[in-house]
């Protein structure tokens, strides 16, 4: 069945700080502080008692016994994400790591006459949504080696029979020890969409309908339908558009579902230009919109080819950099959904017609990733629109202009004989002016 709602769960009574809780496998833990808490359990920092130590390198998830959540989450480490699994993938894909938590033991407690799950998990740092909120937008290169980085995650845990189900900011979480790294945690609306081989069906039930987080969640979770692996790619794109952009289409109407689903649906069938127009001023969303095309041709049982996803947020394979979110945003100017139609024209001008002719040419096709890297010359740090107005080439070879700060703006050489002969036609009529009060 699809993941339930949070909704349906109640926050557990907190459990005093001290209290040893034993594991199913005889491991000792004692709960510290509470550090978070979430639609339906608490989260706890949390020490071994045979390694005591003052910094905790753990921590402890609790909810009642009755809840189904931590349960749905603890099945998905027991069979798809122990320790030796994780670090066998990671050796074979030569990855310096995989952002899937480590999973430390589960057991049972009882506190003033209820029963309560634990789970004990690594520490991990600061979520993304507390970054977002502090410092608005990320920066492109950020919002690109995210994406990467989560398309890792995924592969791993959809080549295990799971989808995730509700990627956003709040469930990605930097490394406790180190900032550079990303996780995606909270398994608890993880979902066997293949169990033993055998996708799950197309069905769609309205009754189940608008499941997950509403601003991104996937029009199959909109419909009532199953999640799946497209589904989890298509919230990931969702995810990189608003981190890129700082809002989405449907902002203002997340109390209407309905409309939620036919704005996403608006955005997906008017791609290119409806992710295109949605870039902030100084910045692209050409990757996105790409993105989302590929993800949007995706049946509904297809694997998604991760590596030619991640070659689209990175052409040229490039070192992206660290994970940097400390950088002033810049203002973010977004433009109606509804002007989308009345503007095409105007876009076709920009060059959008070149990338649609792109996108057509890779819907004609199986192989719609099938593409040269010399269709892809870097276009990471552009930071104008002149780069999309400028008609491109047959080839469709991009040069990007260099970063420029506002100090640094030089002027064309129509614009400097303009201010020339302006000038020179001010300083005449002074000399006018000047003489004629002389000689009165």
């Amino acid at each position: 069945m699809a993941p339930r709602r949070k909704e349906k769960y109640k926050l557990p009574v907190p459990l005093p700080e001290g209290k040893v809780l034993d594991d199913m496998d005889g491991n000792q833990w004692v709960l510290g502080k509470m550090i978070g808490s979430g639609g339906f359990g608490l989260i706890y920092l949390a020490f071994p008692t045979n390694k005591p130590s003052k910094d905790a390198r753990h921590v402890i998830k609790v909810e009642y016994q009755e809840n189904g959540p931590l349960f749905s989450e603890l099945k998905f480490y027991q069979r798809a994400a122990k320790r030796e699994y994780i670090q066998k993938w990671t050796a074979q894909r030569k990855l310096d790591y995989l952002g899937v938590p480590l999973f430390y033991g589960f057991g049972l407690t009882d506190f003033k006459g209820r029963s309560y799950r634990f789970m004990v998990m690594e520490r991990l740092g600061i979520d993304l949504q507390k970054l977002s909120d502090t410092n608005g937008v990320f920066k492109k290169s950020t919002v690109l080696q995210l994406g990467i980085r989560v398309l890792d995650i995924l592969e791993y845990i959809h080549e295990n029979e799971y989808v995730h189900g509700d990627i956003k900011a709040a469930n990605l979480l930097l490394g406790y020890t180190n900032p550079d790294r990303v996780y995606l945690a909270d398994y608890g609306l993880s979902y066997r969409y293949c169990p033993n081989g055998n996708h799950k069906q197309y069905q769609e039930n309205p009754r189940k309908g608008h499941n997950g987080t509403i601003e991104f969640t996937s029009l199959d979770a909109h419909r009532g339908v199953a999640p799946s692996r497209r589904s989890d790619v298509e919230i990931l794109g969702y995810c990189m558009l608003h981190w890129l952009c700082g809002k989405l289409p449907w902002d203002k109407i997340l109390d209407d579902p309905v409309a939620v689903q036919t704005a996403k649906t608006n955005l997906l069938d008017e791609l290119p230009e409806s992710v295109l127009t949605w870039a902030p001023p100084g910045t692209s969303c050409r990757e996105l919109a790409q993105f989302l095309v590929c993800v949007h041709n995706l049946a509904y049982d297809e694997k998604p080819d991760y590596q030619k996803l991640k070659k689209i947020l990175n052409p040229d394979g490039v070192y992206l950099g660290p994970l940097e979110f400390s950088t002033k945003a810049h203002s973010v100017h977004v433009r109606p959904m509804t002007c989308q139609k009345e503007n095409s024209r105007r876009r076709n001008i920009y060059g959008y017609s070149d990338l649609r002719s792109e996108i057509h040419s890779l819907q004609q096709t199986p192989s719609y990733l099938g593409f040269q890297p010399s269709y892809w010359k870097p276009y990471l740090d552009c930071t104008s629109r002149e780069s999309i107005r400028k008609p491109r080439s047959p080839q469709f070879r991009y040069t990007c202009p260099a970063d420029r700060s506002v100090s640094q703006v030089s002027l064309s050489e129509e614009t400097k004989a303009d201010v020339y002969y302006y000038g020179l036609t001010v300083v005449c009529l002074l000399i006018l002016v000047f003489l004629a009060l002389y000689f009165l």
